[in-house]
């Protein structure tokens, strides 16, 4: 049995670093629309980039990059990527 991986937010994932998306929290709408872009649970999820104040962050999702912003993912909830230990 492995041990449990800790968990973070999409909003506190540094830039460069990676994560598998575990649950979606956000409000009905923007939860549609995330996962009508591809964010659903396993996927694997990089920070590219922030902006200016740290809001909105560009992330790699499935091949695209997409703009969320800090409030919206906060309400996403991630494991992080390690070398070796496969997605969830």
């Amino acid at each position: 049995m492995q041990p449990m991986q800790p968990e973070l937010t999409l909003s506190a994932l540094p830039v460069g670093e990676s994560g598998y998306m575990m649950e979606n929290r956000a409000q009905s709408a923007m939860e549609r629309r995330l996962t009508d872009l591809g964010l659903v649970r396993g996927t694997r999820v990089t920070c590219v980039m922030r902006g200016p104040a740290g809001d909105p962050a560009a992330y790699l999702i499935r091949g695209a990059l997409i703009a969320i912003r800090k409030a919206d993912a906060a309400a996403i909830s991630l494991i992080p990527a390690r070398p070796g230990v496969a997605a969830p």
